[in-house]
């Protein structure tokens, strides 16, 4: 049976009716009106109503980035909406006549990941979405790790330097001011600042004012001597992160989804390289795969879909 899974962004909320296995039916997007929840829940009811019509749906499943508690129900606290404690599951439940389930977005695309995607051949696997942040999932066992509290698997605020860079969590030194998007595009102007093979992003920065991610990423593609010494940086501090997640966790694969991770083997090499350098007794034991992600964009409602599916099923 179809079961519905909505990803509700920073700006954008996507809702897709997608089938058992995995495969996405027909597909909404609007707007998200951010400083509003009572409008987040008419657009997310509209968008359940709308995919339903005609079809024999088993649940609902909600995507949001935040602190979701462990009942699925009740959002924490939400940094682009304006959420705390907010008993969502419950306001969706009266409203439709669905069960519905609500789940941290990097959760359901991580799950996503290990049902249909590069993590599908494995048991144990962490995922991190490499965006203007950077999010992660954890799964164990075949089992999606929530924690006691239901807000486990922050891997972009595990802190790599002591006394770092803040991070907007409030603490300082996070993996997110390091390996996400934004420290990507960040390092790249101290490169431009620099000059020397960072030249190149100082021209294109002075031909249009600024950098942007955009114009990395093609330097990047282009094989730009700066553009790939920051992407190696990049990769040098997630490399760094994988090893400590690997001796707590032993996933046998590392999955790199979101934006950053289109740079492929550019990307994944230099992670390896530095996985290897920190990891603890090295060579004791079987080493994970190291893989980007394959569902990308659609990874968010496809696997809240399929968790809300399975929910329904218990």
């Amino acid at each position: 049976m179809h079961a519905i899974g909505i990803d509700i962004g920073g700006t954008k909320i996507a809702g897709a009716l997608v089938d058992e296995f995995g495969v996405i039916v027909k597909s909404e997007r609007v707007p998200t009106p951010a400083g509003d929840p009572a409008q987040i829940e008419d657009a997310v009811v509209q968008m359940v109503q709308s995919l339903s019509v005609g079809e024999q749906v088993a649940a609902a499943g909600i995507a949001a980035a935040g602190f979701i508690d462990a009942a699925q129900s009740t959002v924490y606290y939400a940094p682009n909406i304006n959420w705390r404690n907010e008993p969502f599951r419950a306001k969706l439940e009266a409203r439709l006549d669905l069960s519905v389930i609500i789940e941290n977005d990097a959760n359901a695309a991580g799950w996503a990941e290990f049902r249909y995607g590069a993590g599908r051949l494995y048991s144990d696997m962490v995922t991190l979405t490499i965006g203007t942040g950077v999010g992660g999932a954890i799964v164990s066992a075949d089992k999606l790790f929530r924690g006691g509290f239901g807000a486990g698997a922050e891997l972009g605020h595990m802190r790599i330097v002591p006394e770092g860079l803040p991070c907007g969590c409030g603490a300082r030194g996070c993996i997110e001011q390091y390996g996400s998007g934004r420290a990507l595009l960040r390092m790249a102007n101290e490169y431009a600042d620099a000059g020397g093979i960072g030249q190149t992003l100082a021209d294109v920065r002075a031909a249009r004012g600024e950098l942007r991610g955009e114009d990395v990423a093609a330097l990047i593609a282009d094989g730009d001597g700066g553009a790939h010494a920051v992407l190696r940086q990049l990769g040098h501090w997630l490399g760094q992160a994988c090893a400590s997640l690997s001796a707590v966790l032993d996933p046998q694969v590392f999955v790199f989804g979101g934006g950053v991770s289109s740079a492929g083997e550019l990307l994944l090499d230099p992670i390896r390289s530095a996985y290897f350098d920190h990891l603890p007794a090295r060579g004791y034991h079987p080493e994970p795969e190291f893989l980007v992600a394959e569902l990308v964009n659609d990874a968010g409602v496809v696997g809240a879909a399929d968790l809300a599916r399975l929910s329904a099923a218990q």
